[in-house]
C-alpha cells in the first residue's frame, strides 16, 4: 500500500478507533474491519495431527461468526420450536417456521456460558438455518442483528437489553430472500446498518439509545452488503451497494453525494465495496461487475467498466481482500481468483484452499497474517497459504470442525472465523471452538 492510500485507509478508519482492543475480534473482519490479524507469535505450520482444540460449547444453528472481546466470545444462533423441523426445500420461504433467535455470551478461557439472550422469532427466508451477522462489541455493548431484523443493543456484561428495534415493525421492511445479512457498523456514535423501508435502505441509529439519527436510500430491495467508509475529493464518505445503485452519503448526515445505477442479479448484492487507489469495485451474481473512479475535484465517480464479460470478479459468501492493486476473492463459481484494478484482468484462477475442485459458491473466509493468510474453507479446514499477483501457494492445511450444514448437495460450515489471543474461534450448527495457534 503506497503512502497516499494508507492515508486515507486511517483516515476512513478513525471512526472506528474505539474498537481497536489489541488481540480482541470484536466484529466482523476484526478490529479495523479490514480481515487482518495483527497479532504476531503465530504458527508457521500445523503440528502433527492438526492444531490443538482448547474447547468446545454447544450452539445451535447460524452462520454468523463469534466476536471475541474483553475475555468474551459472543455468538448468535437459532432454536426451532419444538417438533418443528426447516422446509425440506431451502429456497422454501412460504412456510412461517416458528423459532427462538439467541445471543451467546462465552467464557473466552474456558467457553462456559456466562449469559444468553432469547427472543422469539419465526423465519421466512431462504436457507434459514439461523442468524447471518457477527455480533458487534463496543464499549460495554453488544449490538446483533438477526435474520428477521430484529436488531438489539445489549449490555455486554450481562446481556441486558439496553434497546431494540424491529425493522419490519418500525420501517415496514421486508427481509431480503436469504434474511438480513449486512452486518452492522459503528461510526462515532453512530450504529449504521441496511434495514430497507420507504426511503431508509440505509440508517444511522444512535448506539447508545436507539433513536433514528437519519435514513438514506429509496432502494426497495436492501441486498446484503455493508457499507464501505472511505475519503475521497477532501470529503469523508459512505459507500453503499444496493440492488439497483452504487450511492455515497455523509455519513454524518445522510445527504446523498453521489450515485450510479447497477442492477444486481435477483437483488444479490453481498460484497462490501473495495478500493484500491481511486478506485472502488463492486461485483455479484452473472457477471454483475463494476468499477468506479472516484473523482477529486468533487465527490462523484466515473463508471471504468460495467457487466464486463471475462472480467473482475463476482463474489458470493466471502468478502474479498485487495492487496497492491489485485482484488483476490472467490468467485461465484467457487475458484479463487486473482483481478488487477483497474483493468478488471483475471490474473489467474485455482481452487486454492478449497478441499476439492469448485463446485458453485465455495466458500473460504480469506484472513491476512503477516506475509501470509489463513483460510478457513467450507469442508472445517483451516489453511495457510500466500497470495501473489503469479499464484496462490499453499503452506498447510488441517481439518478443525465438521461440516453441519448443506447447500447445493453438499456438506458445508459457512461460518466467518474470528481471531483473538492467537486462537480461532468458530462454530458449526451444533458447537463453537477454540482452536490454539499460538507458536510454540
Amino acid at each position: 500500500m503506497n503512502s497516499r492510500n494508507l492515508l486515507l485507509a486511517s483516515g476512513a478508519l478513525l471512526a472506528l478507533a474505539p474498537l481497536v482492543n489489541g488481540d480482541d475480534w470484536p466484529q466482523w473482519m476484526g478490529p479495523k474491519r479490514d480481515n487482518v490479524w495483527r497479532e504476531t507469535g503465530i504458527i508457521e505450520k500445523f503440528p502433527a495431527g492438526g492444531p490443538k482444540v482448547l474447547w468446545r460449547a454447544p450452539v445451535a444453528a447460524g452462520y454468523s461468526g463469534p466476536a471475541v472481546a474483553g475475555g468474551k466470545v459472543y455468538v448468535t444462533d437459532r432454536v426451532l420450536a419444538k417438533g418443528v423441523e426447516n422446509p425440506a426445500d431451502p429456497f422454501d420461504t412460504k412456510q412461517k417456521v416458528n423459532s427462538t433467535e439467541r445471543v451467546l455470551c462465552l467464557d473466552e478461557k474456558t467457553g462456559k456460558e456466562l449469559w444468553k439472550h432469547e427472543y422469539p422469532c419465526a423465519y421466512q427466508i431462504s436457507y434459514p438455518a439461523g442468524p447471518r451477522c457477527t455480533p458487534l462489541v463496543s464499549d460495554g455493548k453488544v449490538y446483533t442483528l438477526g435474520a428477521m431484523g430484529d436488531l438489539y443493543c445489549l449490555d455486554a456484561a450481562s446481556g441486558k437489553e439496553l434497546w431494540k428495534c424491529d425493522f419490519k415493525a418500525a420501517y415496514k421492511s421486508k427481509p431480503a430472500i436469504w434474511g438480513f445479512a449486512a452486518h452492522p457498523i459503528l461510526d462515532g456514535k453512530k450504529l449504521i446498518t441496511l434495514v430497507g423501508g420507504e426511503g431508509a435502505h440505509v440508517v444511522a441509529f444512535d448506539k447508545d439509545t436507539g433513536k433514528e439519527l437519519w435514513k438514506a436510500g429509496d432502494d426497495k430491495e436492501i441486498g446484503y452488503a455493508p457499507p464501505l467508509f472511505t475519503e475521497a475529493a477532501g470529503v469523508r464518505q459512505m459507500i453503499v451497494a444496493a440492488p439497483k445503485s452504487v450511492y455515497a452519503v455523509d455519513p454524518e448526515t445522510g445527504k446523498q453525494l453521489w450515485t450510479t445505477p447497477y442492477k444486481a442479479t435477483s437483488t444479490s448484492i453481498i460484497m462490501t465495496p473495495v478500493r484500491s487507489g481511486d478506485h472502488v469495485f463492486v461485483g455479484g451474481y452473472q457477471t454483475k461487475n463494476l468499477m468506479l473512479k472516484l473523482t477529486a475535484d468533487k465527490p462523484g465517480v466515473e463508471v471504468v467498466f460495467k457487466d464486463k464479460k471475462g472480467a473482475g470478479l463476482s463474489p458470493v459468501n466471502v468478502q474479498p481482500f485487495v492487496q497492491d492493486g489485485v482484488v483476490y476473492g472467490h468467485d461465484e463459481g467457487g475458484a479463487l481468483r486473482a483481478v488487477e484494478v483497474p483493468s478488471g484482468k483475471r490474473l489467474w484462477d485455482s481452487p486454492g484452499p478449497l478441499a476439492s475442485d469448485p463446485k458453485g459458491s465455495d466458500t473460504s473466509f480469506i484472513v491476512k497474517n503477516g506475509d501470509r493468510f489463513f483460510f478457513f474453507n467450507e469442508s472445517g479446514e483451516l489453511v495457510i497459504g500466500k497470495l501473489t499477483p503469479k499464484e496462490y501457494e499453499e503452506v498447510d492445511r488441517a481439518k478443525v470442525i465438521e461440516q453441519t450444514g448443506a447447500a447445493f448437495g453438499r456438506k458445508v460450515v459457512w461460518c466467518a472465523p474470528a481471531f483473538a489471543d492467537k486462537k480461532m474461534f468458530v462454530r458449526n450448527d451444533k458447537e463453537i471452538i477454540c482452536v490454539d495457534l499460538a507458536a510454540k
